[in-house]
């Protein structure tokens, strides 16, 4: 994958563009078939997928108990975040994977179990995400990429382009006024999930999200942070201390403001699980 360098100028050009193109896909959805911000690893060809109605799932402990599995298995799509499972826990959130969007500090965790993810689960497409250093062909995920590639040929693996990881850092800028890095941000796979839900999707039902304000309430519940581990660390407990965090955090609370944010400016984006307050106002 060749690096690009891109310039102030540059980077703000792409952002209005990356901005013209959402607008043009909420009014014209089924009118864009070619993504070039998702490049097949194999190939090189760019993304065409198209969804009526997309269920996204979070991999929060909000899910335990939920019964949604018959709701999200009936959505065109399901997108699915790293190496949440769905064996065993069918009844909560489906059994159907679409597209999985996976983070480049992930991938290990998919290889270790192999046979699950790319032999069983052959019919998903992954759509990978991370840093250049990270993904440029001699550094380490490009190489484990490569492996599973050569293991399950079938496989149908796309990463996003550094052109839209950097648009990703313009929406993240344009949203809240600070600087992904200068800030010492990580942007979640949540952020990079609904961003290639809004670009595949006509209508998007998010699964186990909270909103912006729900872990400062007295009443919220603890649940873990992911449905499927063992140490069960806190979730709220995890946003909070990452959002504090004065370098390398995610910031979760944030980006649930700029979720909701979105929603009300597509109109064809809904929450559960829990369900979301009024929507539409102020960033954190």
């Amino acid at each position: 994958m060749r690096a690009y360098k891109w310039p102030l100028f540059g980077f703000m050009t792409l952002f209005t563009v990356e901005l013209v193109l959402y607008c043009y896909r909420w009014n014209n959805p089924a009118a864009v078939v070619d993504l070039k911000g998702y490049i097949s690893f194999s190939t090189g060809q760019y993304l065409q997928v198209y969804c009526k109605q997309c269920a996204l799932v979070s991999n929060s402990g909000q899910m335990l108990g939920a019964r949604r599995g018959g709701d999200i298995d009936e959505a065109d799509c399901v997108l699915r975040m790293n190496n949440a499972p769905t064996v065993g826990y069918e009844s909560d959130v489906g059994s159907r994977t679409t597209l999985r969007v996976v983070s480049h500090t992930s991938v290990p965790l998919l290889v270790r179990n192999a046979t699950y993810y790319f032999r069983q689960s052959a019919g998903t497409l992954y759509v990978i995400w991370g840093p250049e250093r990270k993904m440029k062909k001699d550094a380490s995920v490009y190489i484990l990429l490569q492996k599973i590639q050569k293991i399950y040929p079938s496989v149908k693996m796309y990463v996003f382009s550094q052109e839209k990881m950097s648009s990703c850092d313009a929406i993240f800028q344009n949203e809240t006024g600070k600087d992904r890095m200068k800030s010492g941000t990580f942007l979640s796979t949540g952020f990079f999930s609904l961003i290639l839900a809004m670009d595949i999707c006509e209508n998007i039902s998010v699964y186990g999200m909270v909103d912006q304000g729900y872990c400062s309430q007295a009443n919220h519940s603890s649940v873990p942070y992911h449905y499927y581990e063992k140490a069960k660390l806190n979730e709220c407990l995890m946003y909070n201390t990452h959002e504090r965090a004065a370098k390398g955090g995610h910031r979760f609370i944030t980006e649930k403001a700029i979720f909701a944010k979105w929603a009300v400016h597509r109109k064809k984006m809904t929450f559960s699980q829990p369900s979301w307050p009024e929507l539409g106002g102020p960033l954190l």
